[in-house]
């Protein structure tokens, strides 16, 4: 383990699908069905953001924070089926990579992936000494029960594993079955790993994406009927148990604080909640689910923990974006950025530090579906190309782009353009600079991902 303050370890755990009003302390738990009490103490222990923003689904947001840059700029922009290209390019680098290749952190990902597929572009490939988990998606798990499916005509979905240096292996099939035992493995996995690296005593960095709560949202057997209020809330209840296990686990080696102390823990959401039912879930205030550029979209729950650093008790709305972890995090251990290609996160930290007397360094982004631009955030304004209140009930391009103040407005339902004409200046001026950013970035095009198009 390292008690090095200059180079803190890092446990980055990331819900799948968890909308921001899902935890107890975003005013969900209990009134939606089941208590969250393991993430609500954590949210105590340190800094609970209410403005934490990502991108539209599961893939943009993962690359987003692999490598601190829209996924505009590097081609993964949306989920594709297995057997398609897929996957962050070589050319791109990744927070495991940095943290491994220039400040000697030991590294592992036990979870989903959703960056790569095929040699190359597997977690081990990517920076990670090891990995265990998922390749791609979790409603891939309904293939094998579904009418018609033969692996002889589409790809069958495997858990896998892996090493640096080493090809990485199927250990089974990923069915309905395993979709409610995973997190139990994942836990037990990463618990396993934290054990040996807190040994060696070089800092660590584990990645560890849940699989909860994508759809199909079931959970384990001793999960199952816990709650009285169906798969989701037995899920959420279970979720929120992993959690605890691997806090708990954390806190306790070596029987001291040393590791507690000198360790940052980041707990996120990836995208918005889920808008298929029986796995609906709810943004609480805001409007919108994944897929939509609405605010139930853009904001998930965020909470960062670094005892005696990130003060605790703390909840703020200050603008956060998820490619700012990835400046942010190599902030905290003392290495540089990438210096050949922009990078669109900004650091963070003086604010995480000093959240009460430091402000966000950062005043808006653009948010693109796959190719498209469909709104700009810029403070406490929100300006919509396109207008996408709902998924697949786009209503288009507008004319005239509506603009919201999503502080007096969080549902976005009054267009206050025609008198707030003047904000059209700052978030045009944001628009023309990452524009110009973008036509000079030089990731090498992919020419199949830009083809590739649902």
């Amino acid at each position: 383990m390292s008690t090095d303050p200059s180079r803190p370890n890092i446990v980055l755990i990331l819900a799948d699908n968890l909308g921001w009003g899902e935890l107890g302390c975003y005013g969900g738990g209990a009134l939606r069905g089941a208590a969250t009490p393991n993430i609500d103490r954590l949210a105590s222990q340190g800094l609970l953001l209410h403005n934490f923003n990502v991108e539209s689904d599961c893939v943009p947001t993962r690359s987003a924070l692999m490598t601190g840059r829209h996924p505009i700029r590097t081609g993964c922009r949306q989920s594709v089926p297995p057997g398609f290209p897929q996957g962050l390019t070589p050319w791109e680098r990744t927070l495991a990579e940095e943290l491994r290749e220039t400040a000697g952190y030991q590294t592992a990902h036990h979870g989903k992936w959703h960056l790569g597929d095929i040699e190359g572009r597997y977690p081990s490939d990517r920076g990670f000494d090891e990995w265990y988990g998922i390749p791609r998606t979790t409603d891939e798990t309904q293939f094998t029960s579904s009418p018609g499916f033969s692996p002889e005509i589409a790809e069958l979905p495997y858990i896998m594993q892996g090493r640096t240096g080493e090809p990485s292996t199927n250990v089974c099939v990923y069915d309905l079955e395993q979709r409610r035992l995973i997190d139990e493995t994942l836990v037990r996995k990463s618990k396993d790993w934290l054990a040996r690296a807190t040994a060696t005593g070089r800092p660590f960095f584990l990645y560890h994406p849940l699989v909860h709560l994508h759809f199909p949202t079931l959970p384990h057997g001793d999960f199952a009927g816990t709650t009285g209020h169906g798969d989701f809330a037995d899920s959420m209840a279970e979720m929120d148990h992993r959690v605890g296990e691997l806090l708990a686990f954390l806190d306790e080696q070596n029987g001291d604080e040393d590791v507690r102390n000198n360790t940052v823990v980041i707990f996120a959401s990836d995208n918005g909640p889920e808008f298929r039912e029986p796995y609906r879930g709810t943004a609480g205030p805001w409007t919108g689910t994944y897929h939509t550029a609405m605010e139930g979209s853009l904001r998930v729950p965020f909470i960062i923990r670094w005892p005696g650093r990130v003060p605790a008790g703390i909840t703020s709305n200050e603008l956060v974006h998820v490619t700012d972890i990835f400046t942010t995090l190599l902030h905290v251990a003392g290495t540089v950025l990438p210096t050949d290609r922009p990078i669109d996160g900004v650091n963070q930290l003086p604010f995480f530090l000093n959240p009460t007397g430091v402000k966000s360094p950062r005043d808006g982004f653009l948010f693109y579906i796959k190719k498209e631009l469909v709104a700009i955030k810029w403070r406490d304004w929100k300006l919509h190309f396109i207008w996408s209140p709902a998924v697949n009930e786009s209503k288009g391009k507008l004319e005239s782009p509506y603009l919201f103040n999503v502080v007096r407005d969080p549902k976005e339902e009054s267009n206050v353009m025609a008198v707030n004409t003047w904000v059209l200046q700052p978030i045009l001026r944001l628009r023309a600079a990452f524009l110009r950013s973008l036509a000079g970035d030089p990731a090498p095009r992919d020419e199949l991902k830009e083809d590739w198009d649902l």
